[in-house]
């Protein structure tokens, strides 16, 4: 694995670990995105794949904008 790759995951952890602290679930699920982006392919896939079907399940509303249609537009094309 390139190092950049591994700073960005990284950095990309950290940032969810402060959004979550901070309860910001919209900023979570931007990181997630990312994070499931960056894993696509690879081993981490399933895993963060995973972490984004949680935030994406746990809005209750919303659902028409951007985050959430792009979130639930990534899962799709992750179960295709």
């Amino acid at each position: 694995m390139a190092k950049s790759k591994k700073a960005a995951r990284e950095c990309f952890h950290r940032a969810l670990e402060i959004a979550q602290d901070q309860t910001a679930v919209s900023l979570a699920l931007r990181i997630a995105m990312s994070l499931a982006r960056l894993e696509m392919g690879h081993a981490g896939a399933q895993e963060e794949r995973k972490r984004l079907r949680v935030l994406y399940a746990s809005f209750e509303e919303g659902f028409d904008t951007r985050d959430l249609r792009d979130a639930k537009a990534l899962l799709q094309e992750f179960s295709r």
